[in-house]
C-alpha cells in the first residue's frame, strides 16, 4: 500500500490538546492506527493528554524539544524516538528556534 502524503491536505492546528502555539500535520487514518508527519512550530506544544486507544510513537526528524511522559522528562533531538504507551499521559514541547519535525505513528490496541 502506498500512502502519498503530498496528496493529503495539510492541517494547521492551534493549541493541540490545550497546548500552546501551532502545529501543522498531514494525517492518514485507518482502523489500525494513524501516520502523521507533524511540525510543531517554535513556541508550540501538544498539551498533556492520555493515550486512550493506542501507543503513540514519535520519531524526531529535526529540531529540538522535550517530551514529558508519566512525569518523566525526555530530551528530543533528530534520531530519537519517544514512545508513549496506551494508558500513559504525555506532552511534547518544541524547545528550539526551528520547527520540531517528527513522524508520529499511533498503533491502536484493543487490550
Amino acid at each position: 500500500m502506498l500512502i502519498d502524503f503530498n496528496e493529503i491536505k495539510e492541517m494547521t492546528i492551534p493549541g493541540m490538546n490545550n497546548g500552546t502555539g501551532q502545529m501543522t500535520a498531514r494525517m492518514y487514518m485507518s482502523e489500525k492506527g494513524k501516520i502523521i508527519p507533524t511540525r510543531i512550530h517554535p513556541g508550540g506544544s501538544i498539551g498533556l493528554h492520555t493515550q486512550k486507544t493506542g501507543d503513540d510513537i514519535n520519531y524526531i526528524l529535526s529540531g529540538t524539544g522535550k517530551a514529558i511522559c508519566d512525569g518523566q522528562e525526555e530530551q528530543l533531538t533528530a534520531g530519537c524516538c519517544h514512545v508513549c504507551p496506551k494508558g500513559s499521559e504525555h506532552s511534547i514541547i518544541n524547545t528550539g528556534e526551528d520547527d520540531l519535525v517528527m513522524l508520529t505513528v499511533v498503533v491502536e490496541r484493543w487490550d
